[in-house]
């Protein structure tokens, strides 16, 4: 199987580029291949490819900074999607496109499912959001894979800016009232070449959840970081209002993610076992 990977140096990508089993074929193509900020050069990328699969990992994951450039990040999560999506169905080729948490408004407690009324409360959702019915509406073969509070050793992620602060200070404050599931980009990697498998052999795709378990806060989260990694740094819980953002963030980010265990036999990974791979990686342990 040959699989064109939209994305190097992600998190995702990178972990993709690290996993591929025996009898795949990864191809990344970067940005000089296909800038996201150029639907056409995307458009024109995928009408020249030769792969059984696309995986799209590129994303404008800046949630901040997409309240400051709405324009950029619409281009990067939803117009060079829609051309990538339908560029792909021109040609036949089914697409695992990564999308996330944030196309919900994080109300209640119980965990969204993939059907659930979509409110994204910033700029990085309501294009992400955008993408995905992009994808939908091209009327390929795809599969939308939402995931959530992603974290590996590579790239920017709440685990290495915990590292890095739990070397300069003994204490900090950290959210607590924001509940998910932190995912491993590896078990993402894993789950992306199980599905694009599915793909090739014909099954119907569709829009999941995947997410890690088990679901805690920030708070919580940055705790477990620091007893695997031996810091002794006291973690206060604090509210959100407490920890002003310019892009709201969504309190309740769990996944309901039982149907791609039904249709794809891909269960949700234990994020503390993987922490402690990450953490081997970063020499924090």
């Amino acid at each position: 199987m040959k699989i064109a990977l939209f994305g190097q140096t992600g998190q995702v990508a990178t972990e993709v580029r690290r996993r591929s089993p025996d009898g795949v074929n990864v191809v990344a193509i970067g940005r000089d291949r296909a800038d996201f900020s150029s639907p056409e050069m995307v458009a024109a990328t995928v009408s020249s490819l030769n792969a059984d699969v696309i995986i799209n990992a590129v994303a404008y994951t800046a949630v901040d900074k997409a309240e400051r450039e709405p324009d950029k990040a619409d281009l990067v999560n939803h117009l060079s999607v829609a051309a990538l999506a339908d560029a792909a169905t021109m040609r036949q080729i089914p697409l695992v496109h990564i999308s996330t948490d944030y196309v919900f408004d994080g109300s209640g407690r119980n965990a969204w499912q993939p059907g659930a009324p979509k409110a994204p409360l910033g700029v990085y959702g309501v294009t992400k959001l955008a993408g995905e019915e992009a994808i939908r509406s091209s009327g390929g073969a795809h599969v939308i894979l939402r995931t959530s509070w992603v974290f590996s050793a590579q790239g920017a992620n709440f685990v290495k800016t915990m590292l890095r602060l739990g070397t300069e200070r003994d204490q900090l404050s950290v959210v607590s009232d924001q509940i998910g599931g932190p995912t491993p980009a590896s078990a993402i990697a894993d789950a992306v070449f199980a599905i694009s498998r599915a793909l090739t052999d014909g099954q119907p795709g569709g829009t999941y959840h995947f997410s890690g378990t088990p679901e805690v806060s920030w708070a919580i989260f940055a705790r477990e970081i620091f007893q695997q990694s031996d810091l002794n740094v006291d973690v206060t819980d604090i509210l959100t209002a407490d920890y002003p953002t310019p892009a709201k963030r969504p309190l309740n980010s769990r996944l309901d993610c039982e149907s791609l265990t039904h249709d794809f036999g891909i269960r949700r990974p234990d994020w503390r076992n993987e922490l402690a791979n990450v953490l081997k990686d970063l020499g924090a342990t």
